[in-house]
């Protein structure tokens, strides 16, 4: 392996053939990870879920249930009742991932000002540093 570290799991994400890419790339999107957060606090509806989730469309709400079922990472669970109910919920491995996951969004939700700010500098053309904008070398 060529990475930063050995894993001890035999995988390298740092290799293009790595099949741990089609993880990472699940968890790339912005609705999976809210999805298992906000199921993180317990079983909740599809409705329950899209209120908490603002922005969030019906179908892409689907779409990212369905991807996290086909994972492992959420249990949907069917009521034969009218109208019909159906309950998601995390699983084992989805609550083991919703803990690194709500670590990130805490990191997140601190450091939204200095992302906010340098953000705002670059777009000034200035680094803060007085560098203009330039990389030193």
């Amino acid at each position: 392996m060529d990475s930063d570290f050995d894993s001890p799991f035999g995988y390298d994400a740092f290799r293009r053939t790595c099949p741990s890419h089609t993880v990472l790339e699940m968890l790339s999107s912005k609705w999976v990870y809210l999805v298992v957060c906000a199921l993180r606090k317990g079983r909740q509806r599809n409705g329950e879920l899209a209120r908490k989730l603002e922005g969030i469309t019906p179908k892409m709400l689907t779409q990212t249930l369905r991807v996290l079922e086909r994972d492992g990472l959420v249990r949907r669970e069917v009521y034969p009742v009218i109208p019909p109910r159906v309950d998601y919920e995390l699983t084992e491995l989805g609550l083991n991932l919703a803990g690194l996951l709500t670590q990130i969004r805490s990191w997140a939700e601190e450091h939204a000002p200095d992302i906010k700010d340098a953000r705002a500098r670059a777009v000034a053309g200035t680094d803060g540093a007085g560098n203009n904008g330039e990389w030193a070398a």
